[in-house]
Formats: C-alpha cells, sequence, structure tokens
C-alpha cells in the first residue's frame, strides 16, 4: 500500500465488503458500466424517484451525465465537503451506486446517503445490504453520530428499507417534481436507532482517506 501522505487519491484504496457486494469508490471503468446500467433502466418510466429527472433524458445524454456527474464529485471533494459515489459490485459486475456524503464531517459529525440500483437487480435485498455497509463505515469508522437520508411519499420501496434499518421522520418538505408538486419525506438515523445487519462489514483502505475526509 502506497505511504498515505505520497498518495494524491487514497479513496481508490478503499474497499467495503458485504456478504454479497463489494463498493469501492467510482472509477472510470466502473462508470462506463454503471452509465450502461442506467441506460437499461433504475425505475418504471411513470415514476420518478428523484427530485432532478435525470433518468428522463435521451440515452446517448443520460449515459455522458452519469460519467460527467461523478468526474464532477471527485473534482470538488475537499475535507470539508465531499460526496463518495460507490460503485456496487455482484460477481464482479455493477448493479448500482450507493453515495455517501458530509459538509464539515469533522465538526458535525453528520452523513447523508443516495442510491439506486438497475432494474434487472431490484427486489433481491441490495439496497439494504448496500445502504447498511456505508452506515457501517459512518458509524463504526468514521465516527458519524447522524446519518441522514429521503424518498419521496410515493416511493414506497426506499421508505421501507429506510425503516428496516431504523430510520426516523424527521418532517417533510414539498418539491416540483416533473412539474407536479411531490412531497420528500426527510428520514434521520441515530447508532442507537440503527437496526444492524447480523454479518460484519470488512474495510480495507481506509486509514489513507481519514485525512481527506475530516475524520483524521
Amino acid at each position: 500500500m502506497p505511504d498515505p501522505q505520497s498518495e494524491p487519491w487514497p479513496l481508490r484504496h478503499l474497499v467495503l465488503r458485504t456478504p454479497r457486494l463489494t463498493l469501492r469508490p467510482d472509477d472510470d471503468a466502473g462508470l462506463y458500466e454503471l452509465a450502461a446500467l442506467a441506460r437499461g433502466g433504475i425505475h418504471p418510466p411513470e415514476q420518478m424517484p428523484f427530485l432532478t429527472p435525470w433518468t428522463d433524458q435521451a440515452p446517448d445524454d443520460l449515459v455522458r451525465g452519469v460519467v460527467q456527474h461523478s468526474w464532477a464529485g471527485r473534482s470538488r471533494l475537499t475535507a470539508s465537503d465531499w460526496d463518495i459515489n460507490f460503485l456496487v459490485r455482484h460477481d464482479g459486475r455493477v448493479i448500482g451506486t450507493q453515495g455517501l456524503s458530509a459538509k464539515d464531517f469533522a465538526i458535525a459529525r453528520e452523513v447523508s446517503t443516495g442510491s439506486y440500483v438497475g432494474i434487472a437487480h431490484q427486489r433481491r435485498g441490495f439496497g439494504t445490504e448496500m445502504r447498511a455497509a456505508v452506515l457501517l463505515l459512518s458509524f463504526d469508522h468514521l465516527g458519524a453520530t447522524i446519518a441522514r437520508s429521503g424518498a419521496f411519499a410515493d416511493n414506497e420501496g426506499s421508505l421501507r428499507l429506510s425503516e428496516k434499518l431504523g430510520y426516523r421522520s424527521d418532517g417533510a418538505g414539498t418539491f416540483a417534481r416533473r412539474g407536479t408538486a411531490a412531497t420528500e419525506i426527510r428520514l434521520v438515523l441515530q447508532p442507537d436507532h440503527f437496526v444492524r445487519p447480523e454479518w460484519t462489514l470488512q474495510v480495507d483502505g481506509l486509514d489513507g482517506c481519514r485525512q481527506m475526509l475530516g475524520a483524521g
């Protein structure tokens, strides 16, 4: 492993492993897989789980946007404002992405999550497993004290997933989505309420990332 002091991008060595999944911060080869996955569908076309309806784009624009969005996140990352896009793999194939972000983490100790799984890989418990992975990383390895998330009121699958892991309602807000009003449910989770999985998360390569994430 390279010296953390001389490694320009230590996140490339960070790996999370669950019983079925491997999560790594995005790399270009994996992003092309993710873009192809998004093009193949993330949700039924009549539904929209995202505030910005980016999946409504023309296929070529959607693919390019997936890659550019992740590149932009990498370029903006600082210890006081970071957003890690974990590519989630099952049997070596990218099946989705699990985001983990924070602002002023060294002081606030709060993280936020967001994710999606390709439609062909849904209803197999992968969404719960990958969210649990980053929650374990946040609470047990980085020292977070609060995790936040959210989902529109009609996104029953995401709300059930959060409830299963112990999240509690933290209010709601109304947003314009596809030209109509939509209610987003804000969710909050503290370590004492976290419904932990029975398995243990394996984490490799974190030490070199701590300073980069304000968790040194």
